[in-house]
Protein backbone atom coordinates (compact mmCIF):
# COMPACT_ATOMS: atom_id res chain seq x y z
CA UNK A 1 0.00 0.00 0.00
CA UNK A 2 1.39 3.41 -0.91
CA UNK A 3 1.90 6.10 1.69
CA UNK A 4 -0.98 8.08 0.16
CA UNK A 5 -3.31 5.06 0.39
CA UNK A 6 -2.78 4.96 4.16
CA UNK A 7 -4.77 8.22 4.34
CA UNK A 8 -7.98 6.43 3.32
CA UNK A 9 -10.11 6.03 6.46
CA UNK A 10 -13.06 4.30 4.81
CA UNK A 11 -14.20 3.18 1.37
CA UNK A 12 -17.69 2.17 0.29
CA UNK A 13 -18.99 1.19 -3.13
CA UNK A 14 -22.68 1.04 -3.94
CA UNK A 15 -23.94 0.64 -7.49
CA UNK A 16 -20.67 1.77 -8.99
CA UNK A 17 -20.49 4.90 -6.80
CA UNK A 18 -17.38 4.92 -4.63
CA UNK A 19 -17.33 7.02 -1.45
CA UNK A 20 -14.00 7.70 0.23
CA UNK A 21 -13.20 9.40 3.53
CA UNK A 22 -9.60 10.64 3.35
CA UNK A 23 -7.43 12.11 6.10
CA UNK A 24 -5.92 15.33 4.79
CA UNK A 25 -4.17 16.32 8.03
CA UNK A 26 -0.98 18.29 7.58
CA UNK A 27 -1.49 18.94 3.86
CA UNK A 28 -1.56 22.34 2.24
CA UNK A 29 -4.31 23.39 -0.15
CA UNK A 30 -2.35 22.36 -3.24
CA UNK A 31 -1.41 18.98 -1.76
CA UNK A 32 -5.02 18.29 -0.79
CA UNK A 33 -6.23 19.06 -4.31
CA UNK A 34 -3.56 16.80 -5.83
CA UNK A 35 -4.45 13.96 -3.47
CA UNK A 36 -8.15 14.38 -4.25
CA UNK A 37 -7.48 14.12 -7.97
CA UNK A 38 -5.17 11.15 -7.50
CA UNK A 39 -7.79 9.10 -5.64
CA UNK A 40 -10.56 10.15 -8.01
CA UNK A 41 -8.61 9.11 -11.12
CA UNK A 42 -7.54 5.82 -9.54
CA UNK A 43 -11.13 4.84 -8.71
CA UNK A 44 -12.43 5.86 -12.14
CA UNK A 45 -9.67 3.84 -13.80
CA UNK A 46 -10.69 0.85 -11.67
CA UNK A 47 -14.26 1.01 -13.02
CA UNK A 48 -16.17 3.35 -10.70
CA UNK A 49 -18.91 5.33 -12.40
CA UNK A 50 -18.71 8.15 -9.85
CA UNK A 51 -16.32 9.03 -7.04
CA UNK A 52 -17.26 11.02 -3.95
CA UNK A 53 -14.45 12.08 -1.62
CA UNK A 54 -14.77 13.67 1.81
CA UNK A 55 -11.44 14.98 3.08
CA UNK A 56 -11.03 15.55 6.78
CA UNK A 57 -8.23 17.55 8.34
CA UNK A 58 -6.76 18.28 11.72
CA UNK A 59 -5.18 21.70 12.11
CA UNK A 60 -1.43 21.63 11.62
CA UNK A 61 0.46 22.31 14.84
CA UNK A 62 3.08 24.86 13.80
CA UNK A 63 5.77 26.68 15.78
CA UNK A 64 6.95 30.06 14.51
CA UNK A 65 10.36 31.20 15.80
CA UNK A 66 11.72 34.69 15.13
CA UNK A 67 15.48 34.96 14.60
CA UNK A 68 16.40 38.58 15.32
CA UNK A 69 19.24 40.97 15.97
CA UNK A 70 19.32 44.57 17.00
CA UNK A 71 22.20 45.32 14.63
CA UNK A 72 23.11 44.30 11.09
CA UNK A 73 26.28 42.44 10.23
CA UNK A 74 26.21 39.98 13.14
CA UNK A 75 25.56 36.90 10.96
CA UNK A 76 21.87 36.50 11.76
CA UNK A 77 20.89 35.28 8.29
CA UNK A 78 23.73 32.76 8.18
CA UNK A 79 22.75 31.47 11.61
CA UNK A 80 19.08 31.26 10.54
CA UNK A 81 19.90 29.25 7.41
CA UNK A 82 22.09 26.80 9.27
CA UNK A 83 19.62 26.36 12.14
CA UNK A 84 16.95 25.50 9.55
CA UNK A 85 19.21 22.94 7.87
CA UNK A 86 20.17 21.47 11.25
CA UNK A 87 16.50 21.08 12.19
CA UNK A 88 15.78 19.40 8.84
CA UNK A 89 18.61 16.93 9.46
CA UNK A 90 17.00 16.15 12.83
CA UNK A 91 13.90 15.03 10.93
CA UNK A 92 11.82 18.17 11.46
CA UNK A 93 9.56 19.53 8.73
CA UNK A 94 11.02 23.01 8.68
CA UNK A 95 10.39 26.20 6.75
CA UNK A 96 12.32 29.46 6.57
CA UNK A 97 10.85 32.89 5.86
CA UNK A 98 13.40 35.45 4.73
CA UNK A 99 11.70 38.51 6.19
CA UNK A 100 14.78 40.71 5.78
CA UNK A 101 12.78 42.62 3.16
CA UNK A 102 15.45 45.18 2.27
CA UNK A 103 18.38 42.75 2.25
CA UNK A 104 17.13 39.23 1.49
CA UNK A 105 20.11 36.85 1.47
CA UNK A 106 18.63 33.38 2.00
CA UNK A 107 18.48 32.44 -1.73
CA UNK A 108 22.23 33.09 -1.92
CA UNK A 109 22.93 31.21 1.30
CA UNK A 110 21.05 28.19 -0.06
CA UNK A 111 22.52 28.49 -3.55
CA UNK A 112 19.14 28.61 -5.27
CA UNK A 113 17.68 30.87 -7.92
CA UNK A 114 14.38 28.95 -8.10
CA UNK A 115 11.25 31.06 -7.95
CA UNK A 116 8.24 29.93 -5.89
CA UNK A 117 5.16 28.94 -7.84
CA UNK A 118 1.78 30.42 -7.01
CA UNK A 119 -1.49 28.58 -6.58
CA UNK A 120 -4.23 31.15 -6.51
CA UNK A 121 -3.03 33.82 -4.09
CA UNK A 122 -0.71 31.47 -2.21
CA UNK A 123 3.03 31.14 -2.79
CA UNK A 124 4.41 27.60 -2.68
CA UNK A 125 7.80 27.51 -0.91
CA UNK A 126 10.85 26.28 -2.78
CA UNK A 127 12.33 23.19 -1.12
CA UNK A 128 16.12 23.22 -0.93
CA UNK A 129 18.42 21.16 1.29
CA UNK A 130 15.43 19.84 3.20
CA UNK A 131 14.12 23.32 4.02
CA UNK A 132 11.03 25.03 2.57
CA UNK A 133 12.02 28.58 1.71
CA UNK A 134 10.16 31.79 0.88
CA UNK A 135 12.03 35.06 0.36
CA UNK A 136 11.45 38.38 -1.32
CA UNK A 137 14.82 37.67 -2.90
CA UNK A 138 13.12 34.96 -4.97
CA UNK A 139 10.62 37.45 -6.38
CA UNK A 140 12.78 40.39 -7.49
CA UNK A 141 15.88 40.57 -9.71
CA UNK A 142 19.23 40.29 -7.93
CA UNK A 143 20.65 43.67 -6.99
CA UNK A 144 17.35 45.53 -7.32
CA UNK A 145 16.76 48.02 -4.53
CA UNK A 146 13.47 47.65 -2.67
CA UNK A 147 12.46 51.22 -1.89
CA UNK A 148 9.34 50.20 0.01
CA UNK A 149 7.64 52.11 2.78
CA UNK A 150 6.38 50.34 5.87
CA UNK A 151 2.97 49.22 4.55
CA UNK A 152 4.51 47.64 1.44
CA UNK A 153 7.12 45.79 3.49
CA UNK A 154 4.42 44.58 5.89
CA UNK A 155 2.31 43.40 2.94
CA UNK A 156 5.25 41.44 1.53
CA UNK A 157 5.80 39.79 4.91
CA UNK A 158 2.12 38.82 5.11
CA UNK A 159 2.34 37.15 1.69
CA UNK A 160 5.32 35.08 2.85
CA UNK A 161 3.63 34.05 6.11
CA UNK A 162 0.44 33.08 4.27
CA UNK A 163 2.30 30.78 1.85
CA UNK A 164 1.20 27.19 1.31
CA UNK A 165 3.38 25.66 4.02
CA UNK A 166 1.68 22.26 3.98
CA UNK A 167 2.71 20.05 6.90
CA UNK A 168 5.62 22.27 7.96
CA UNK A 169 5.89 22.07 11.74
CA UNK A 170 8.58 24.68 12.47
CA UNK A 171 9.03 27.98 10.63
CA UNK A 172 12.04 30.17 11.33
CA UNK A 173 11.64 33.84 10.43
CA UNK A 174 14.88 35.64 9.54
CA UNK A 175 14.00 39.20 10.53
CA UNK A 176 15.74 42.38 9.40
CA UNK A 177 17.99 44.04 11.98
CA UNK A 178 16.46 46.63 14.25
CA UNK A 179 13.05 47.13 15.82
CA UNK A 180 10.84 48.49 13.07
CA UNK A 181 7.72 47.86 11.01
CA UNK A 182 8.55 44.31 9.93
CA UNK A 183 9.06 43.12 13.51
CA UNK A 184 5.81 44.71 14.66
CA UNK A 185 3.93 43.34 11.65
CA UNK A 186 5.16 39.82 12.39
CA UNK A 187 3.91 40.01 15.96
CA UNK A 188 0.53 41.34 14.83
CA UNK A 189 0.12 38.94 11.91
CA UNK A 190 1.42 35.68 13.40
CA UNK A 191 2.71 36.01 16.94
CA UNK A 192 5.89 33.91 17.22
CA UNK A 193 6.10 31.23 19.87
CA UNK A 194 9.50 32.65 20.80
CA UNK A 195 12.38 34.78 19.58
CA UNK A 196 16.10 34.01 19.37
CA UNK A 197 18.58 36.89 19.40
CA UNK A 198 21.91 36.76 17.55
CA UNK A 199 24.75 39.08 18.56
CA UNK A 200 28.51 39.37 18.40
CA UNK A 201 30.32 39.65 21.75
CA UNK A 202 31.15 43.36 21.40
CA UNK A 203 29.33 45.92 23.51
CA UNK A 204 28.11 47.92 20.50
CA UNK A 205 26.21 44.93 19.13
CA UNK A 206 24.90 43.94 22.56
CA UNK A 207 23.40 47.40 23.13
CA UNK A 208 21.22 46.90 20.04
CA UNK A 209 20.53 43.26 20.91
CA UNK A 210 19.06 44.43 24.20
CA UNK A 211 16.74 46.77 22.28
CA UNK A 212 15.49 43.79 20.26
CA UNK A 213 14.95 41.82 23.45
CA UNK A 214 13.02 44.76 24.92
CA UNK A 215 10.78 45.00 21.84
CA UNK A 216 9.77 41.35 22.07
CA UNK A 217 9.24 41.70 25.80
CA UNK A 218 6.89 44.64 25.27
CA UNK A 219 4.90 42.71 22.63
CA UNK A 220 4.58 39.56 24.74
CA UNK A 221 6.91 37.31 22.72
CA UNK A 222 9.13 35.21 25.02
CA UNK A 223 12.88 35.07 24.40
CA UNK A 224 14.21 31.54 23.87
CA UNK A 225 17.80 32.66 24.17
CA UNK A 226 20.85 34.47 22.90
CA UNK A 227 23.46 33.18 20.43
CA UNK A 228 26.96 34.65 20.43
CA UNK A 229 28.39 34.72 16.89
CA UNK A 230 31.93 35.53 15.70
CA UNK A 231 33.34 34.71 19.14
CA UNK A 232 37.04 34.08 18.70
CA UNK A 233 39.21 33.30 15.69
CA UNK A 234 41.83 30.59 15.24
CA UNK A 235 44.55 31.55 12.75
CA UNK A 236 44.73 28.84 10.06
CA UNK A 237 48.49 29.38 9.71
CA UNK A 238 49.86 29.51 13.24
CA UNK A 239 46.88 28.12 15.16
CA UNK A 240 46.92 31.00 17.64
CA UNK A 241 43.50 32.16 18.86
CA UNK A 242 42.39 35.76 19.15
CA UNK A 243 39.17 37.63 19.88
CA UNK A 244 38.69 40.43 17.31
CA UNK A 245 35.14 41.07 18.54
CA UNK A 246 35.74 40.08 22.13
CA UNK A 247 34.41 36.94 23.79
CA UNK A 248 31.81 36.11 26.37
CA UNK A 249 29.92 39.38 26.14
CA UNK A 250 26.68 37.79 24.95
CA UNK A 251 26.86 35.06 27.57
CA UNK A 252 27.34 37.67 30.30
CA UNK A 253 24.47 39.74 28.91
CA UNK A 254 22.17 36.70 28.84
CA UNK A 255 22.96 35.99 32.48
CA UNK A 256 22.34 39.61 33.44
CA UNK A 257 19.03 39.71 31.53
CA UNK A 258 17.83 36.36 32.87
CA UNK A 259 17.57 34.61 29.51
CA UNK A 260 19.15 31.42 28.22
CA UNK A 261 22.54 31.44 26.53
CA UNK A 262 22.25 28.97 23.64
CA UNK A 263 25.90 28.83 22.61
CA UNK A 264 28.65 30.54 20.64
CA UNK A 265 30.11 30.26 17.17
CA UNK A 266 33.63 31.35 16.19
CA UNK A 267 34.58 33.72 13.40
CA UNK A 268 35.27 31.25 10.61
CA UNK A 269 36.66 31.66 7.09
CA UNK A 270 35.30 28.24 6.10
CA UNK A 271 31.79 29.23 7.23
CA UNK A 272 32.01 32.41 5.17
CA UNK A 273 33.24 30.49 2.11
CA UNK A 274 30.52 27.84 2.43
CA UNK A 275 27.86 30.53 2.85
CA UNK A 276 29.01 32.42 -0.24
CA UNK A 277 28.93 29.13 -2.17
CA UNK A 278 25.37 28.32 -1.07
CA UNK A 279 26.36 25.29 1.02
CA UNK A 280 25.23 25.73 4.65
CA UNK A 281 27.81 23.76 6.68
CA UNK A 282 25.03 22.55 9.00
CA UNK A 283 24.31 20.05 6.23
CA UNK A 284 27.66 18.31 6.82
CA UNK A 285 29.11 16.12 9.55
CA UNK A 286 32.12 18.27 10.45
CA UNK A 287 32.65 20.51 13.49
CA UNK A 288 30.44 23.28 12.04
CA UNK A 289 27.61 20.81 11.42
CA UNK A 290 27.89 19.54 14.98
CA UNK A 291 27.94 23.09 16.37
CA UNK A 292 24.75 24.09 14.56
CA UNK A 293 23.05 20.82 15.54
CA UNK A 294 23.84 21.58 19.20
CA UNK A 295 22.47 25.12 18.81
CA UNK A 296 19.29 23.81 17.15
CA UNK A 297 18.71 21.33 19.97
CA UNK A 298 19.32 24.00 22.62
CA UNK A 299 16.98 26.40 20.83
CA UNK A 300 14.12 23.90 20.60
CA UNK A 301 14.54 22.93 24.26
CA UNK A 302 14.21 26.56 25.30
CA UNK A 303 11.33 27.26 22.90
CA UNK A 304 9.38 24.41 24.49
CA UNK A 305 10.06 25.88 27.93
CA UNK A 306 9.20 29.53 27.29
CA UNK A 307 6.29 28.95 24.91
CA UNK A 308 4.23 26.97 27.40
Amino acid sequence: MSQDATRIRSRKEVGGIVTLIVDGSGLGKGEREALYEQFEQAELAAGASEVRIAMTSAKVGRTLIAIASGKGGVGKSTVSANLAVALARMGKRVGLIDADIYGPSQPRLFGTSARPEAKGKLLIPVEVQGVRLLSVGQLVPAGQALAWRGPMASGALAQLIDGDWGDTEIILVDLPPGTGDVQLSLVQKARPAAAVIVSTPQDLALIDAERAIDLFGKTGVPIAGLIENMAGYACPHCGESSDPFGSGGAEAAAKRLGIAFLGRLPLSASLREASDAGRPPAGGDGPAGEAFAALARAMMTQVEKVAR
